[in-house]
């Protein structure tokens, strides 16, 4: 990287404007949770798992798009195609103010989301522009770290602006935020991909860029147990509401509750990124996976029999969400480490497969919610099994190793970039 991008842009600057730019994914997703019953009264939807489409309908625009964000940033670099969907995000967050049904918000959420996918592609890009291996692991780490700042207070903002005025005022909120984050990201990001190094937008180069990626067995399986591990997450998110509330009837406490589950998978980061130089991201990743999986069965034994009060319920779940917190963070390094040469196709394939694929999935477990926690126990515990099995395709059966980020795929990714 340049001596101009290092004296423009300071190591902690540079981690906080990547959180602040992910960050505004979790507040379009956790800051709307204490409005959905809100929003369902104000446009006449009275069903309670028909107002979690607020939520998966964001998540499945997000996805969708950021396979155009890919090839776009790869060409055009990552600065302008970034500031255009940023502004697509604070246009649909502040005319879904003005939204006339139902129908009418759940499109905005959509649009807004297909904003919000320059952010998760390029930011992923950019960290991979700057960083490589285990450093990269380390600043994903602080990122999702800070990142998870957001759930912690996403839900209790909205409770107080919900207290202060109606659920108009939290579209005005995000508007308002991405517009601040704009700001900076115009002001302080330099361009991060230089002129040398860009693809060209044409079929044959789009198509050769996703081959190379869905081709490396290493970055597309850790990329593919990304996806079942944030499709039990995201139904986790989609019945939160309804579990804590309902099943426990914890009231205004919800966002306390849903925000003591985020503040742990902050912690788990940090520490995940002061120990992840000595011990490597697959022994930290395969150890968490096996912890997930494993306290996940627990808590479907103890669903089953009927015997889980709150104390029990949350310890488990804080167990399984410190285990994510190692997981995903190194699996999503793991992904990106052997596609430097296409970062930009590379976040958009594993974003629009975590996203639409976790969205999905999370869709279904939360439609699934009657009344008790099995249905999110059983996903986690089979989403975690499906990450467990990709896993072992990509170390070819073996856990724990230290591995080899050069592969076939990275050769052809730097041949094919130096072709054109």
């Amino acid at each position: 990287m340049s001596d101009h991008y290092t004296r423009v842009l300071s190591r902690p600057e540079f981690i906080a404007l990547m959180a602040a730019l992910m960050a505004l994914n979790a507040l379009a997703i956790d800051v709307m949770l204490p409005a959905l019953p809100y929003m369902g009264e104000a446009l006449g939807v009275s069903s309670e798992n028909e107002r979690q489409f607020v939520i998966s309908a964001y998540m499945i625009g997000m996805g969708v798009a950021q396979l155009a964000f890919g090839p776009l940033t790869d060409r055009f670099g990552r600065r302008g195609p970034l500031l255009a969907g940023m502004g697509i995000y604070i246009v649909a967050a502040l005319t879904a103010i003005f939204a006339p049904s139902f129908g009418a918000l759940i499109a905005l959420r959509v649009i807004q989301g297909m904003g919000a996918a320059s952010v998760r592609v390029i930011s992923t890009a950019v960290i991979r522009d700057r960083y490589e291996g285990r450093a990269m692991a380390e600043v994903m780490s602080l990122v999702f770290m800070v990142f998870m700042a957001i759930p912690i207070i996403a839900p209790g903002i909205g409770q107080v602006i919900l207290l202060i005025g109606d659920w108009h005022n939290i579209f005005i909120f995000m508007g308002l935020l991405a517009s601040a984050f704009w700001l900076w990201t115009f002001i302080r990001l330099p361009e991060t991909l230089p002129v040398a190094e860009r693809r060209p937008l044409s079929f044959k180069s789009v198509y050769d860029g996703f081959v190379i990626v869905c081709t490396n067995r290493v970055a597309f399986s850790y990329g593919l147990a990304g996806t079942f591990l944030f499709g039990a997450l995201f139904g986790f998110i989609s019945s939160s509401q309804q579990i804590y509330v309902d099943i426990y009837g914890l009231g205004v406490y919800f966002p306390v509750a849903f925000a003591a589950m985020a503040g742990l998978m902050g912690v788990s980061s940090f520490t995940n990124s002061k120990i992840v130089r000595r011990f490597g991201m697959r022994r930290l990743s395969h150890g968490a996976m096996l912890t997930f999986t494993g306290f996940s069965a627990i808590w479907v034994a103890f669903a089953l029999t009927g015997f889980l009060p709150l104390w029990l319920f949350f310890s488990l779940l804080a167990i399984i969400m410190f285990s994510f917190g190692w997981s995903a963070s190194n699996m999503n390094s793991l992904s990106m480490e052997p596609l430097g040469a296409v970062a930009g196709t590379a976040a958009a394939v594993f974003g629009f497969i975590q996203t639409v694929g976790g969205a999905l999935i999370g869709g279904y477990i939360g439609q699934l919610f009657n009344g008790t926690t099995i249905p999110v126990a059983a996903g986690y515990l089979s989403m975690g099994i499906l990450a467990l099995l990709c896993i072992l395709v990509a170390e070819k059966g073996k856990l724990f190793g230290v591995g080899d980020y050069r592969t076939h795929s990275d050769d052809a990714a730097a041949a094919a970039v130096s072709a054109h």
